[in-house]
């Protein structure tokens, strides 16, 4: 089972991201079928609850998937510029790819909850139009998904070039 859990983790994390953006396009699908009225760049319309209730559920599993990635991925830093000359690729890899999915959560995770809040208001609302913030939160999830595997991969692999070097020395 110890072999086969990075499997299931990464498994789990793509499940999640994945099903996570499915909801943001979901719920920009459902936000869309609400009457509406739009004048150029203004728009009057009613909230979907059923948009916000998916927007909502999508930053829940994108924050999880973020989450459990991190937690099992462990803690790879880089200190200075010469630990970056002397580390190994995997571990070059894995701070990138840290990076990345941090900066693709804040994105994703704005760009839903500012999709779901606009649904929330039990009255309708006017003003400039939020078009396509689920759908493109969405979308971020199936890439943030891609980068936080990429994250628990390299890390995995890097902490046991770590142990293999120790072991040696």
């Amino acid at each position: 089972m110890a072999k086969n859990a990075g499997f299931l983790i990464c498994l789990l994390i793509m499940a999640m991201d994945v099903v996570a953006g499915i909801l943001g396009i979901e719920a920009e699908i459902a936000q869309n079928k609400v009457k509406h009225l739009k004048v150029w760049v203004f728009e009057c319309r009613d909230p979907s609850y059923q948009a916000f209730k998916l927007g909502v559920a999508a930053c829940v599993l994108l924050a999880l998937a973020h989450a459990i990635g991190n937690w099992m991925g462990g803690c790879v830093c880089i200190w200075s510029k010469e630990d970056l000359n002397r580390v190994t690729a995997n571990k070059q890899l894995a701070v990138a790819s840290l990076i990345f999915s941090w900066i693709i959560l804040a994105v994703a995770f704005s760009m839903l909850i500012l999709g779901a809040l606009s649904n929330s208001k039990s009255r309708r609302t006017c003003g400039l139009a939020h078009h396509r913030l689920l759908s493109i939160g969405g979308v971020l999830c199936f890439i943030h998904g891609l980068f936080t595997v990429a994250y628990f991969v390299s890390a995995k692999a890097a902490r046991k070039e770590d142990r293999q070097r120790q072991g040696h020395a």
